[in-house]
């Protein structure tokens, strides 16, 4: 039987390549999106068209009742899950915090750290040997800006993902015993749409000069570095980081 990876907000972008490299090895690949029915749809064909099997599912991580249905329509469509990618995440525009308004906030904290905290909540439940489950592996996408903090721009997603980081290592130490493994991704400048969500979609080709491999990075090697914590070729981690950042 295929073992199942659950993946967040993969209609696009870093979700997106991890659905597609996780088909390639083999995985069975739940494809959660909120509003991008019709990419997510496009990548289901595009991943069952080269023989992997995948399915979209619409949730809102941000909605706790969403939450709890696409755990149980995932349980009716593959009937069991092996691995949670919490992919899903936001950022707004550029701005100083002093312009920040309490919704803002409330906006980019509830997909961030709600939704990963949600999804956890629900693939322990799974998961977890007290539960009756196989065990499993949790990763999280968090971000370089939960070390780097992102002033002037996106102090509050630096917040968000600063909790997400703490998220995983006390959840790591938490559901060790219990079969689980939990551990995260730190992308830095990465070529995908959301840089578009905050103003300025050229920013990774204006910062690629503080980077030290001199360029940004492609969705496709954050997937891999998914993969590799979503495998057993990391079966002695928990609690840990990957920073996808080309040295930043």
């Amino acid at each position: 039987m295929k073992k199942v990876m659950l993946i967040t907000g993969a209609s696009r972008g870093i979700g997106a390549a991890t659905a597609r490299l996780a088909a390639e090895r083999g995985f069975a690949v739940a494809i959660n999106y909120h509003r991008k029915r019709e990419a997510a749809e496009a990548l289901v064909a595009q991943i069952t068209a080269l023989g992997g099997k995948a399915r979209a599912f619409a949730a809102d991580v941000t909605n706790e009742g969403d939450v709890l249905r696409l755990f149980r329509e995932v349980d009716e469509a593959f009937g069991r899950l092996d691995v949670l990618v919490n992919n899903a995440g936001i950022l707004e525009r550029q701005m100083r915090l002093e312009d920040m308004d309490v919704a803002r906030l409330q906006r980019v904290f509830a997909v961030n750290v709600t939704g990963t905290f949600l999804c956890c909540r629900e693939a322990v439940k799974r998961m977890a040997h007290k539960q009756g489950g196989e065990g499993g592996s949790i990763v999280n996408v968090s971000s370089m800006a939960s070390r780097l903090g992102s002033p002037n721009e996106y102090i509050d997603y630096a917040a968000a993902k600063g909790a997400v980081d703490s998220l995983t290592i006390g959840l790591a130490k938490e559901v060790a015993a219990e079969g689980i493994r939990v551990n995260a991704v730190r992308p830095g400048l990465i070529r995908t749409e959301i840089h578009a969500s905050g103003g300025e979609p050229g920013r990774v080709q204006r910062l690629r000069s503080a980077i030290p491999l001199g360029r940004g990075g492609e969705a496709e090697e954050v997937a891999r570095a998914i993969l590799f914590l979503a495998s057993d070729d990391s079966s002695y981690s928990t609690g840990s980081f990957v920073d996808v950042s080309g040295g930043r």
